[in-house]
């Protein structure tokens, strides 16, 4: 069933029937072919561009849908319980927007938030390396000054739409500094230098791309260079707390659709006379997985709220993250013994949810990360 939702507006109400009918129709009867076949649905983002989903928390000025945080996450939520590589997706898009929304001149967001907000351009998010994971500080990609512009060198990892975006969002060092020598760049998909490896063999988000990026001698304008040179952590950073939030509401939904499932299930399925679900162990197994959820939803709304009111979010975004991504696994994990022997074949959806529900607690900074930061942030 779906989610019972407190919206702020009858606008919000609206636009979260609008995606659920997007859902339905466009989303729902393709996502477990398309997974199985490996096949990115880039056609379903220009979909979601056209409707007005993919600028949802960005400036109308420049295309984008005026909408809080507290709404923006809903409707990613509802996409990703449709389809979870596509909720992922378009909340690695909008992150990848936001050093351009947050830190770009007039001119830089003139020229690209319009497309992106539209869905005529898709964006990719470069942080990561091979050696520099969790240790964002520890990156060797660098940009070095090159007459009127930048040439960029380094390898990237773990890239979402990885050979696939339109443009890439590339944290590279243009100093020694530790924290302060980093910067942030926009790099063109079609520009000299930049290539991509193989699509990585993925337990889950088959429909998803994820590969390496490579970047030698790349060179882009001056114009690229997003913020002042040294100020790409803090960009990185905070982007990363936005989209924490994004993965956070990706997981609920992932976890909605599981219980959905299970309950579904247990209502029809019949042994020694009555559905399965009249029996307490499994009544209230899927009363725990329902507690899951729910508490899962309360943590990114009240994370976006405080984002919604200026308010420091970083710990709660780290909450909500941790507690919504392990409560995906257990969700599915649990929705899986619901459908018994179907539950573990490949024909059940449950199967599919649980390997999507693995890297959840992996990527936007692994849940021991989340674990450190919301300790340090209590204790400092």
């Amino acid at each position: 069933m779906p989610a019972d939702r407190l919206l702020p507006t009858a606008a919000a109400t609206e636009l979260i029937g609008l995606v659920r009918d997007i859902a339905a129709r466009e989303l729902v009867p393709r996502a477990a072919a398309d997974e199985a076949a490996d096949i990115f649905p880039r056609d379903v983002f220009r979909l979601l561009g056209q409707a007005g989903l993919l600028g949802l928390p960005y400036s109308e000025e420049y295309g984008g849908g005026g909408q809080p945080y507290e709404v923006y996450l809903q409707v990613l939520e509802e996409l990703a319980t449709a389809w979870m590589t596509v909720g992922v997706g378009t909340s690695v898009h909008v992150m990848s927007c936001y050093p351009l929304a947050a830190y770009g001149t007039g001119e830089q967001r003139r020229t690209m938030l319009p497309e992106l907000a539209g869905g005529a351009l898709l964006g990719a998010y470069c942080l990561s390396e091979p050696q520099a994971g969790s240790d964002v500080t520890a990156m060797t990609t660098k940009a070095v000054a090159d007459g009127d512009g930048y040439r960029l060198e380094g390898t990237k990892a773990w890239v979402t739409h990885g050979g696939r975006a339109d443009f890439y969002v590339v944290f590279a060092r243009t100093g020694e500094h530790r924290t302060r020598g980093i910067s942030t760049f926009l790099v063109r998909a079609r520009s000299d230098g930049l290539s991509f490896g193989r699509p990585e063999r993925k337990m889950g988000l088959t429909g998803s791309p994820t590969t390496t990026v490579h970047l030698d001698g790349v060179r882009v304008p001056a114009a690229a260079r997003l913020g002042e040179e040294g100020q790409g952590l803090a960009m990185a950073l905070a982007a990363l707390d936005t989209g924490r939030l994004g993965i956070a509401a990706c997981a609920t939904g992932l976890a909605q659709a599981a219980l959905d499932t299970a309950v579904g299930y247990a209502r029809e399925r019949r042994q020694f006379g009555r559905s399965i679900g009249e029996f307490q162990g499994l009544a209230f197994l899927l009363a725990d997985l329902a507690a899951a959820v729910d508490s899962a939803r309360a943590t990114y709304l009240e994370a976006a709220r405080r984002r919604d009111r200026g308010l420091p979010f970083g710990r709660q975004a780290s909450v909500a993250k941790l507690v919504a991504t392990d409560a995906a696994m257990r969700v599915t994990t649990d929705a899986v013994q619901v459908l018994g022997g179907y539950g573990y074949t490949q024909d059940s959806p449950v199967e599919r949810m649980m390997r999507e529900a693995k890297v959840a607690q992996i990527f936007e900074g692994t849940n021991q990360i989340q674990r450190m930061v919301i300790s340090r942030d209590l204790l400092r």
